[in-house]
Protein backbone atom coordinates (compact mmCIF):
# COMPACT_ATOMS: atom_id res chain seq x y z
CA UNK A 1 0.00 0.00 0.00
CA UNK A 2 1.43 3.39 -0.93
CA UNK A 3 1.92 5.70 2.02
CA UNK A 4 1.54 8.88 -0.04
CA UNK A 5 -1.80 7.96 -1.63
CA UNK A 6 -3.72 9.95 0.96
CA UNK A 7 -2.86 11.40 4.34
CA UNK A 8 -5.87 10.78 6.60
CA UNK A 9 -7.25 13.87 8.31
CA UNK A 10 -8.03 13.71 12.06
CA UNK A 11 -7.25 10.00 12.06
CA UNK A 12 -7.22 9.58 15.85
CA UNK A 13 -10.47 11.55 16.21
CA UNK A 14 -12.18 9.37 13.59
CA UNK A 15 -11.10 6.14 15.28
CA UNK A 16 -12.12 7.42 18.72
CA UNK A 17 -15.48 8.51 17.30
CA UNK A 18 -16.29 4.98 16.14
CA UNK A 19 -16.02 3.68 19.74
CA UNK A 20 -14.72 0.40 18.34
CA UNK A 21 -15.77 -2.96 19.77
CA UNK A 22 -13.04 -5.62 19.45
CA UNK A 23 -15.28 -8.09 17.61
CA UNK A 24 -17.61 -5.63 15.90
CA UNK A 25 -18.54 -5.17 12.27
CA UNK A 26 -17.53 -1.86 10.66
CA UNK A 27 -17.72 -0.13 7.30
CA UNK A 28 -15.31 2.36 5.72
CA UNK A 29 -17.25 3.74 2.76
CA UNK A 30 -14.32 5.78 1.41
CA UNK A 31 -11.34 3.41 1.47
CA UNK A 32 -8.94 5.43 -0.70
CA UNK A 33 -5.39 4.74 0.44
CA UNK A 34 -6.60 2.59 3.31
CA UNK A 35 -5.30 4.81 6.11
CA UNK A 36 -8.52 4.80 8.10
CA UNK A 37 -9.17 1.13 7.44
CA UNK A 38 -5.71 0.13 8.58
CA UNK A 39 -6.14 2.11 11.81
CA UNK A 40 -9.53 0.48 12.41
CA UNK A 41 -8.12 -3.01 11.85
CA UNK A 42 -5.29 -2.27 14.29
CA UNK A 43 -7.89 -1.81 17.04
CA UNK A 44 -10.06 -4.83 16.20
CA UNK A 45 -9.81 -8.43 17.34
CA UNK A 46 -9.53 -11.56 15.18
CA UNK A 47 -13.30 -12.08 15.11
CA UNK A 48 -14.07 -8.59 13.78
CA UNK A 49 -15.01 -7.63 10.26
CA UNK A 50 -14.41 -4.52 8.14
CA UNK A 51 -16.10 -3.87 4.80
CA UNK A 52 -14.55 -1.12 2.70
CA UNK A 53 -16.05 0.65 -0.30
CA UNK A 54 -14.33 2.59 -3.07
CA UNK A 55 -15.41 3.12 -6.67
CA UNK A 56 -11.95 4.29 -7.77
CA UNK A 57 -10.00 1.41 -9.39
CA UNK A 58 -6.77 2.89 -8.04
CA UNK A 59 -7.89 2.03 -4.50
CA UNK A 60 -8.13 -1.72 -5.13
CA UNK A 61 -4.36 -2.25 -5.00
CA UNK A 62 -4.23 -0.54 -1.61
CA UNK A 63 -6.82 -2.97 -0.24
CA UNK A 64 -4.85 -5.94 -1.57
CA UNK A 65 -1.70 -4.59 0.08
CA UNK A 66 -3.37 -4.64 3.49
CA UNK A 67 -3.65 -8.44 3.12
CA UNK A 68 -6.01 -8.81 6.09
CA UNK A 69 -8.61 -11.62 6.11
CA UNK A 70 -10.95 -9.44 8.20
CA UNK A 71 -11.18 -6.91 5.34
CA UNK A 72 -13.67 -7.20 2.50
CA UNK A 73 -13.09 -4.67 -0.29
CA UNK A 74 -16.13 -3.69 -2.35
CA UNK A 75 -15.47 -1.88 -5.63
CA UNK A 76 -18.66 0.18 -5.64
CA UNK A 77 -20.13 3.58 -4.87
CA UNK A 78 -21.32 3.84 -1.28
CA UNK A 79 -24.73 5.02 -2.46
CA UNK A 80 -25.31 1.26 -2.84
CA UNK A 81 -24.28 0.54 0.75
CA UNK A 82 -27.28 -1.48 1.92
CA UNK A 83 -27.47 -3.61 -1.22
CA UNK A 84 -23.82 -4.69 -1.02
CA UNK A 85 -23.89 -5.32 2.71
CA UNK A 86 -26.83 -7.64 2.20
CA UNK A 87 -24.92 -9.35 -0.60
CA UNK A 88 -22.18 -10.10 1.93
CA UNK A 89 -24.64 -11.28 4.56
CA UNK A 90 -24.48 -8.19 6.76
CA UNK A 91 -27.72 -6.70 8.11
CA UNK A 92 -26.39 -4.36 10.78
CA UNK A 93 -23.01 -2.91 11.68
CA UNK A 94 -21.46 -1.28 14.74
CA UNK A 95 -20.01 1.73 12.95
CA UNK A 96 -19.71 3.50 9.62
CA UNK A 97 -16.95 5.90 8.59
CA UNK A 98 -17.12 8.32 5.64
CA UNK A 99 -14.24 10.62 4.66
CA UNK A 100 -15.90 12.63 1.90
CA UNK A 101 -14.40 14.52 -1.02
CA UNK A 102 -11.40 13.58 -3.09
CA UNK A 103 -8.15 11.97 -2.04
CA UNK A 104 -4.70 13.49 -2.24
CA UNK A 105 -3.89 10.86 -4.85
CA UNK A 106 -6.76 11.96 -7.09
CA UNK A 107 -5.80 15.62 -6.75
CA UNK A 108 -2.13 14.95 -7.44
CA UNK A 109 -2.70 12.72 -10.48
CA UNK A 110 -2.73 15.25 -13.36
CA UNK A 111 -4.61 13.11 -15.88
CA UNK A 112 -7.60 12.80 -13.53
CA UNK A 113 -8.33 16.49 -14.13
CA UNK A 114 -9.20 17.35 -10.53
CA UNK A 115 -6.57 20.00 -9.90
CA UNK A 116 -6.19 23.50 -11.30
CA UNK A 117 -2.42 23.11 -10.92
CA UNK A 118 -1.98 20.87 -13.96
CA UNK A 119 -2.85 20.92 -17.62
CA UNK A 120 -4.99 17.91 -18.50
CA UNK A 121 -8.30 16.90 -20.01
CA UNK A 122 -11.38 18.03 -18.12
CA UNK A 123 -12.31 14.70 -16.56
CA UNK A 124 -13.03 14.74 -12.79
CA UNK A 125 -14.63 11.27 -12.65
CA UNK A 126 -14.05 9.49 -9.35
CA UNK A 127 -15.26 6.33 -11.07
CA UNK A 128 -13.29 6.22 -14.30
CA UNK A 129 -15.93 3.95 -15.80
CA UNK A 130 -18.55 6.70 -15.44
CA UNK A 131 -20.06 8.28 -18.52
CA UNK A 132 -20.19 11.96 -17.56
CA UNK A 133 -17.02 14.08 -17.56
CA UNK A 134 -16.37 17.71 -16.75
CA UNK A 135 -15.60 18.27 -20.43
CA UNK A 136 -19.12 17.17 -21.34
CA UNK A 137 -20.62 19.43 -18.68
CA UNK A 138 -18.87 22.61 -19.84
CA UNK A 139 -19.41 21.88 -23.53
CA UNK A 140 -22.98 20.57 -23.62
CA UNK A 141 -24.93 21.89 -20.64
CA UNK A 142 -27.27 24.82 -21.36
CA UNK A 143 -26.18 28.14 -19.90
CA UNK A 144 -29.00 28.06 -17.34
CA UNK A 145 -27.78 24.71 -16.00
CA UNK A 146 -24.21 25.95 -15.80
CA UNK A 147 -25.46 29.00 -13.90
CA UNK A 148 -27.26 26.75 -11.44
CA UNK A 149 -24.30 24.40 -10.93
CA UNK A 150 -21.73 27.16 -10.47
CA UNK A 151 -23.96 29.07 -8.09
CA UNK A 152 -25.25 26.14 -6.05
CA UNK A 153 -22.23 23.84 -5.95
CA UNK A 154 -19.40 26.33 -6.40
CA UNK A 155 -21.09 29.15 -4.48
CA UNK A 156 -19.84 31.68 -7.02
CA UNK A 157 -21.25 35.16 -6.54
CA UNK A 158 -20.99 35.81 -10.29
CA UNK A 159 -22.24 32.41 -11.45
CA UNK A 160 -24.40 33.90 -14.21
CA UNK A 161 -21.43 35.79 -15.65
CA UNK A 162 -19.24 32.70 -15.46
CA UNK A 163 -21.84 30.54 -17.20
CA UNK A 164 -22.12 33.10 -19.99
CA UNK A 165 -18.33 33.23 -20.34
CA UNK A 166 -18.20 29.44 -20.75
CA UNK A 167 -20.95 29.29 -23.37
CA UNK A 168 -19.43 32.21 -25.27
CA UNK A 169 -15.99 30.62 -25.32
CA UNK A 170 -17.22 27.18 -26.38
CA UNK A 171 -19.07 28.75 -29.31
CA UNK A 172 -15.66 29.40 -30.86
CA UNK A 173 -13.98 26.13 -29.91
CA UNK A 174 -14.59 23.27 -27.43
CA UNK A 175 -13.23 23.63 -23.91
CA UNK A 176 -11.37 20.33 -23.63
CA UNK A 177 -8.64 21.03 -21.09
CA UNK A 178 -8.12 22.68 -17.74
CA UNK A 179 -6.29 25.59 -19.34
CA UNK A 180 -9.11 26.03 -21.87
CA UNK A 181 -11.57 26.48 -19.02
CA UNK A 182 -9.30 28.78 -17.01
CA UNK A 183 -8.73 30.94 -20.09
CA UNK A 184 -12.48 31.21 -20.67
CA UNK A 185 -13.04 32.32 -17.07
CA UNK A 186 -9.97 34.46 -16.41
CA UNK A 187 -11.94 37.72 -16.72
CA UNK A 188 -14.50 36.45 -14.19
CA UNK A 189 -11.99 35.67 -11.45
CA UNK A 190 -11.39 38.39 -8.84
CA UNK A 191 -7.91 39.82 -9.13
CA UNK A 192 -5.56 38.29 -6.59
CA UNK A 193 -8.04 35.50 -5.79
CA UNK A 194 -7.85 33.56 -9.02
CA UNK A 195 -6.78 30.28 -7.41
CA UNK A 196 -9.67 30.29 -4.95
CA UNK A 197 -12.11 31.16 -7.72
CA UNK A 198 -10.97 28.35 -10.00
CA UNK A 199 -11.06 25.95 -7.05
CA UNK A 200 -14.74 26.85 -6.54
CA UNK A 201 -15.44 26.26 -10.23
CA UNK A 202 -13.73 22.87 -10.09
CA UNK A 203 -15.63 21.95 -6.95
CA UNK A 204 -18.90 22.70 -8.72
CA UNK A 205 -18.00 20.61 -11.76
CA UNK A 206 -16.70 17.72 -9.64
CA UNK A 207 -19.90 17.61 -7.60
CA UNK A 208 -22.00 17.57 -10.78
CA UNK A 209 -19.91 14.92 -12.54
CA UNK A 210 -19.97 12.58 -9.55
CA UNK A 211 -23.49 13.45 -8.30
CA UNK A 212 -21.86 13.89 -4.90
CA UNK A 213 -24.63 15.54 -2.91
CA UNK A 214 -27.28 13.09 -4.08
CA UNK A 215 -24.94 10.21 -3.30
CA UNK A 216 -24.41 11.61 0.19
CA UNK A 217 -28.15 11.94 0.78
CA UNK A 218 -28.82 8.39 -0.40
CA UNK A 219 -26.02 7.10 1.82
CA UNK A 220 -27.23 8.92 4.94
CA UNK A 221 -30.79 7.70 4.45
CA UNK A 222 -29.54 4.09 4.60
CA UNK A 223 -27.46 4.54 7.76
CA UNK A 224 -30.21 4.29 10.44
CA UNK A 225 -31.39 0.89 9.24
CA UNK A 226 -27.84 -0.43 9.00
CA UNK A 227 -26.52 0.73 12.36
CA UNK A 228 -27.05 -1.50 15.37
CA UNK A 229 -28.38 0.21 18.53
CA UNK A 230 -25.66 2.54 19.87
CA UNK A 231 -23.78 2.13 16.58
CA UNK A 232 -21.71 5.12 15.48
CA UNK A 233 -21.64 7.20 12.30
CA UNK A 234 -18.47 9.23 11.70
CA UNK A 235 -18.49 11.64 8.75
CA UNK A 236 -15.78 14.07 7.69
CA UNK A 237 -16.70 16.73 5.15
CA UNK A 238 -14.68 19.42 3.42
CA UNK A 239 -17.18 22.03 2.29
CA UNK A 240 -20.34 23.58 3.66
CA UNK A 241 -22.72 21.84 1.26
CA UNK A 242 -21.73 18.39 2.53
CA UNK A 243 -21.53 19.44 6.15
CA UNK A 244 -25.00 21.01 6.06
CA UNK A 245 -26.55 17.76 4.83
CA UNK A 246 -24.77 15.72 7.50
CA UNK A 247 -25.64 18.19 10.26
CA UNK A 248 -29.32 18.35 9.32
CA UNK A 249 -29.67 14.59 9.03
CA UNK A 250 -28.11 14.03 12.44
CA UNK A 251 -30.04 16.81 14.15
CA UNK A 252 -33.40 16.46 12.39
CA UNK A 253 -33.49 13.05 10.75
CA UNK A 254 -33.94 14.75 7.37
CA UNK A 255 -32.21 17.28 5.16
CA UNK A 256 -34.52 20.28 5.53
CA UNK A 257 -37.40 21.52 7.63
CA UNK A 258 -38.00 20.98 11.32
CA UNK A 259 -37.55 17.75 13.23
CA UNK A 260 -40.74 15.70 13.52
CA UNK A 261 -42.29 14.94 16.92
CA UNK A 262 -44.68 12.30 18.20
CA UNK A 263 -47.93 13.00 20.07
CA UNK A 264 -46.01 13.40 23.33
CA UNK A 265 -43.56 15.95 21.94
CA UNK A 266 -40.65 13.56 21.67
CA UNK A 267 -38.38 14.20 18.70
CA UNK A 268 -38.43 11.45 16.11
CA UNK A 269 -34.94 11.04 14.72
CA UNK A 270 -32.85 7.90 14.40
CA UNK A 271 -29.51 9.48 15.31
CA UNK A 272 -28.25 11.93 17.88
CA UNK A 273 -25.06 13.93 17.78
CA UNK A 274 -22.27 12.80 20.09
CA UNK A 275 -20.72 16.27 19.90
CA UNK A 276 -22.73 19.48 19.69
CA UNK A 277 -20.31 21.12 17.27
CA UNK A 278 -18.14 19.58 14.56
CA UNK A 279 -14.60 18.62 15.50
CA UNK A 280 -11.90 20.52 13.62
CA UNK A 281 -8.23 19.82 13.09
CA UNK A 282 -5.63 21.27 15.42
CA UNK A 283 -3.26 24.01 14.20
CA UNK A 284 -0.41 21.49 14.29
CA UNK A 285 -2.24 19.08 12.00
CA UNK A 286 -3.18 21.87 9.60
CA UNK A 287 0.51 22.82 9.40
CA UNK A 288 1.41 19.21 8.55
CA UNK A 289 -1.55 18.65 6.23
CA UNK A 290 -3.14 21.84 4.79
CA UNK A 291 -6.11 19.79 3.49
CA UNK A 292 -7.24 19.48 7.11
CA UNK A 293 -8.02 23.20 7.29
CA UNK A 294 -11.53 22.86 5.86
CA UNK A 295 -12.41 19.51 7.45
CA UNK A 296 -15.36 19.17 9.81
CA UNK A 297 -15.91 15.91 11.65
CA UNK A 298 -19.36 14.98 12.94
CA UNK A 299 -20.12 11.93 15.07
CA UNK A 300 -23.58 10.48 15.67
CA UNK A 301 -24.97 7.49 17.49
CA UNK A 302 -28.06 5.46 16.76
CA UNK A 303 -30.71 5.72 19.47
CA UNK A 304 -31.65 2.59 21.37
CA UNK A 305 -35.32 3.57 21.37
CA UNK A 306 -35.93 3.39 17.63
CA UNK A 307 -35.44 7.08 17.03
CA UNK A 308 -37.77 8.68 19.59
CA UNK A 309 -35.71 10.82 21.90
CA UNK A 310 -36.91 13.02 24.69
CA UNK A 311 -34.66 16.04 24.58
Amino acid sequence: MTTDYHQPVMLAECIDGLALKPNGIYVDVTFGGGGHSRAILDELGPGARLLAFDQDPDARANAAALNDPRLTFIAANFRNLKRYLRLYGVKQVDGILADLGISSHQIDTPERGFSTRFEADLDMRMNQQGDLTARQVVNTYPEADLHRILGMYGELTNARTAANAITSARANQPLNTINDLKEALKRCAPRGKENKYFAQVFQALRIEVNDELKVLEEFLEQVPDLLAPNGRLVVMSYHSLEDRLVKNFINKGKFSGEVEKDLFGNEIKPLHGVTRKPIEATPDEITRNPRARSAKLRIAEKAEDGGKRKE
